[in-house]
This record gives C-alpha cells, sequence and structure tokens, in this order.
C-alpha cells in the first residue's frame, strides 16, 4: 500500500511539473511572439519572421547571441505588453537554459512560414535572381524558401531585416562559415540591392 501511494504521489508530482513546465514554455514562447508577431511571423520589415525557420540554423543562432558573438540591439515589444523595457537578443537568452532555446527552435520550426507581403522592383529582382543563381542557390535553394537546406529561409523574409544583417555579414560583425564570407566578398554593393529585391519578391 506504502508503495501505491508513493507512486501516485509521484505520478501527480510529475503531472504538476508537466503542467508548471508546459505554462513557462507558453510564457516564454509569447515573449518571443511580442516582438516576432504571432505565431513567429512578423509583420515588421525590421523583424525577421522565425516561424519555419531550420530548427538546425534557429538552435545555432540562439547559442552564437548567447555567446554574444553577433550584434545585440535593443527592440522594442511590438505588441502584448508594450510597456515591458525593450531588450537585446543576447539579453533574452542570457535568461534561458539551454534546453529551452533548443525547444524553442523546434517549436517554431514546426509552424509554417509565411513570405512578407512587401513592395519590390521587378527590374532589381530579376538583377538579383541572376547574382543568387551564381553565388547563393547551392546553400539556399529554390529562390532561398527551402528550409531542407539547413541554411536559414532567405526568400520572402523581410527586407529591412535582410538589409541589416547582409550590412552586419559584410562588415565582419556577424558569424558566418568560411564558404559564405567568400560569396559575400563576391558581391558588390548593387549585388546586394538586387538580391534584396530577388528575396523580397518570394511571395
Amino acid at each position: 500500500m506504502k508503495n501505491f501511494y508513493r507512486t501516485a504521489f509521484s505520478l501527480v508530482l510529475g503531472l504538476f511539473a508537466a503542467s508548471a513546465f508546459a505554462q513557462d514554455f507558453d510564457a516564454i514562447v509569447e515573449d518571443c511572439n511580442g516582438c516576432h508577431g504571432d505565431d513567429g511571423v512578423s509583420q515588421w520589415t525590421d523583424m525577421p519572421t522565425i516561424a519555419g525557420m531550420p530548427e538546425f540554423v534557429h538552435a545555432d543562432a540562439l547559442f552564437i547571441y548567447l555567446d554574444e558573438a553577433r550584434p545585440c540591439e535593443k527592440s522594442e515589444y511590438r505588441q502584448g505588453d508594450t510597456s515591458r523595457p525593450a531588450k537585446t537578443m543576447c539579453e533574452v537568452v542570457a535568461e534561458l537554459d539551454e534546453g529551452t532555446l533548443e525547444d524553442l527552435a523546434a517549436y517554431y520550426f514546426e509552424l509554417p512560414f509565411v513570405p512578407a507581403k512587401q513592395d519590390f522592383d521587378p527590374a532589381l529582382a530579376e538583377a538579383g535572381k541572376a547574382v543568387h543563381d551564381n553565388l547563393c542557390e547551392k546553400c539556399h535553394s529554390d529562390a532561398g524558401t527551402n528550409p531542407d537546406d539547413e541554411a536559414g529561409i532567405l526568400g520572402g523574409q523581410w527586407m529591412g531585416y535582410m538589409e541589416r544583417t547582409m550590412a552586419e555579414y559584410l562588415a565582419g560583425e556577424r558569424e558566418q562559415p568560411k564558404q559564405m564570407e567568400e560569396k559575400m566578398n563576391e558581391l558588390s554593393d548593387d549585388d546586394v540591392k538586387a538580391l534584396l529585391h530577388f528575396y523580397a519578391a518570394q511571395q
């Protein structure tokens, strides 16, 4: 009988812990959505959509922020309780354990990526296609929309965010694979502008 009560008590504690974890994780997701939009789909040109982001790429990015090896600018909350103080991604990930960071990457990967509806220049987009096909398609296939590449979704991402990150890569402020760095160094300013419009055209 003692073993029965001990087992029942352990089960109750386990269910309580699982429920508490679910509530905590929901709160963390809600905090993420406060900047990145409902279900990780951004409505703001300077903020990336994280829904559908390849799990490995997302987790890697979070750990890079944890190491403070990527620019960490403060961002205001865009929805929900917008009175909360602005935070950097480095501050956000520092509050979470590594397991939770991996769980977040897995969670958002299961959500559908929604391409941003944004203006673009068709002529520049056509020029950008040639640049993409020559330098980027090998790693970012299907016009940068294939999540199976595990190289980040570029097609349909917000142009404002892409413009900032491209500038950071070119300035050596963002960690990047050697192969990508070599390709980035081949780009002219006109190439970068054309690429931005090409990726914005993937709607």
